[in-house]
């Protein structure tokens, strides 16, 4: 597979997103990689990417961590644009990560959803904090 097979939308300081890095890589893959706080997608691009996975905006929204809740974002009535709005102009507020191959979209959390979208994986992996994903038979494991 080539560079742009996938593309993860990635935060390094998050272990989530990093064990999905990771397994990306275990699959003999080496994505695009997005750092979505710096270089934060477009509007037409995250909804493409929250409505490939199949999520609402909400769904979408990222809430420890970030200016959530000074922001009013728990507010039931807010419109999806006004959520959108807030997530372009606050790229922490996307949840993550987001991956994209040619066998679809996932919001990988947890980290082993990237497996839905990726070529069968039957090496073992661990996660970073020694959770098995793969077995050593090449068994998923959740």
């Amino acid at each position: 597979m080539t560079r742009a097979d996938a593309v993860i939308y990635h935060n390094p300081e998050c272990g989530t997103s990093r064990n999905t890095l990771a397994l990306i890589r275990h699959a003999g893959i080496e994505p695009c990689v997005i750092d979505y706080r710096r270089d934060p997608p477009t509007r037409e691009r995250l909804i493409a990417l929250i409505r490939g996975a199949g999520l609402s905006v909400r769904d979408a929204l990222r809430q420890k961590g970030t200016p959530y809740m000074q922001l009013g974002l728990d507010d039931p009535s807010l419109s999806e644009d006004h959520l959108l709005d807030a997530m372009l102009n606050h790229p922490i507020l996307i949840n993550r990560p987001f991956v994209e191959t040619a066998m679809g979209v996932r919001l990988c959390r947890p980290s082993e959803l990237v497996l839905d979208i990726l070529p069968r994986v039957t090496l073992p992996f661990t996660k970073e904090d020694g959770e098995v994903v793969i077995d050593e038979f090449g068994r998923r494991v959740r």
